[in-house]
């Protein structure tokens, strides 16, 4: 039997391919084409939740791409104490497997993807579902995702407002100072939630909460708003659908999918307000052509994603292609 082997990409080997926005961006997009012409297989997210006092959990995401042949297995935990270790609160591995003989091609760095992913698809859902010319944007949650939520999104409008906030003051000024510096406009840090939300034209919800709070709340949606909330823990007003015209997730299964507690409208599931003949669409089915995305400037749509492991797995399969080219990365001997 000959030898077998599997490239190992890690973090500094993703920063040196400079993969860009748009490459990212691309990425998602494409592969919720695929979800939306069913060119893909799903499954279900599951959750280990360790007897560690609360510490954290982690999520098992996997996924298949039909197009590129190519599976993959995410495992992520989401340990919200981590900084103060100097650690991110989302660390990651994605393994890449060959679906015809079932050999393990890659083991990937996912911290950065995990993030980048899903910031791709906050800016992806923004480009169908937010009004044009969107100007304010307001962000609660200043770790993980929430960089690449604000960066892919003023790649998208180039916002002549930032607001951002988050639970501790030295994570908000610090994270606005960083995002000025980035972007080469001010970002403001401001105080509370209302201030960061109330009169945005896009609204995303990143929180790191520990147990339910209204943060988002109904009185804050405006003709037009576009409203992303997708905090673990759910930080959204009970009645706020009440006064959304358009729902749209990532996935209706998914939406159901896990423990409980986790899932910014799960409680909203629960009491009943949201049902699957509520929804307005899959993103994938309005990314793909199937149905509209938004029609009128004066409509109030919200998007829910909590996660698609297909998009891991196509940023991953991104970077692994660029890495073998490039000749990055470790070889292992697997067998």
């Amino acid at each position: 039997m000959s030898d077998v082997w599997m490239r190992f990409v890690s973090g500094h080997d993703i920063d040196q391919l400079k993969v860009t926005n748009g490459d990212i961006i691309d990425a998602v997009e494409d592969v919720l084409v695929d979800h939306g012409n069913d060119r893909v297989v799903f499954e279900p997210r599951t959750h280990l939740v360790p007897d560690n006092g609360g510490k954290g959990h982690f999520n098992v995401l996997r996924g298949h791409l039909s197009a590129k042949q190519v599976s993959g297995v995410k495992v992520v935990g989401d340990f919200v104490g981590n900084y103060q270790l100097g650690l991110p609160s989302e660390m990651a591995l994605i393994l890449l497997l060959d679906p015809e003989t079932g050999m393990p091609r890659a083991l990937v760095d996912g911290t950065m993807i995990t993030d980048a992913r899903t910031g791709a698809m906050t800016a992806v859902g923004a480009k169908h579902l937010a009004r044009k010319g969107s100007e304010v944007l307001g962000h609660i949650g200043a770790r993980g995702t929430a960089w690449w939520n604000v960066v892919l999104l003023d790649e998208l409008f180039d916002f002549s407002e930032i607001r951002v906030t988050s639970k501790r003051p030295e994570s908000r000024e610090s994270f606005a100072a960083r995002l000025s510096e980035h972007l080469g406009k001010p970002v403001r840090a401001v105080a509370s939630a209302e201030e960061t939300l109330d009169g945005a034209d896009i609204m995303v919800e990143a929180s790191r909460l520990t147990e339910r709070a209204p943060l988002v709340r109904t009185g804050y949606i405006r003709p037009g708003t576009f409203v992303v909330p997708y905090g673990t823990i759910s930080a959204v007003q009970i009645d706020l659908l009440d006064r959304i015209d358009k729902i749209v997730v990532d996935n209706w299964r998914e939406s159901l999918s896990g423990a409980s507690q986790f899932g910014a409208l799960r409680p909203h599931i629960d009491d009943g307000r949201l049902t699957e003949e509520r929804l307005h669409a899959e993103i994938g089915q309005i990314v793909a052509g199937s149905k509209p995305g938004r029609e009128d400037p004066d409509e109030r749509i919200l998007f829910w994603h909590r996660g698609l492991s297909t998009t891991d797995v196509a940023v991953a399969h991104m970077i692994l292609r660029r890495a073998e080219s490039a000749g990055l990365g470790t070889m292992l001997r697997y067998r």
